[in-house]
């Protein structure tokens, strides 16, 4: 799990935009629709570590 507090300051390395924490995936920017993985409780903010997502309507 995340630390709220981190999860406020984080941005995406690629837009600067917000993150969503996708709690089985990883942190999810929608604007570059990049999907960062999160591995042993620590984000993974390399843009080559990123996969392209796209998030499920709901």
């Amino acid at each position: 799990m995340i630390d709220p507090e981190l999860l406020e300051i984080l941005a995406c390395p690629k837009c600067k935009g917000d993150l969503e924490l996708i709690s089985d995936k990883g942190l999810y920017c929608s604007n570059c629709k990049l999907l960062y993985p999160v591995r042993e409780g620590i984000p993974v903010m390399l843009i080559e570590e990123a996969e392209h997502y796209e998030k499920p309507q709901s």
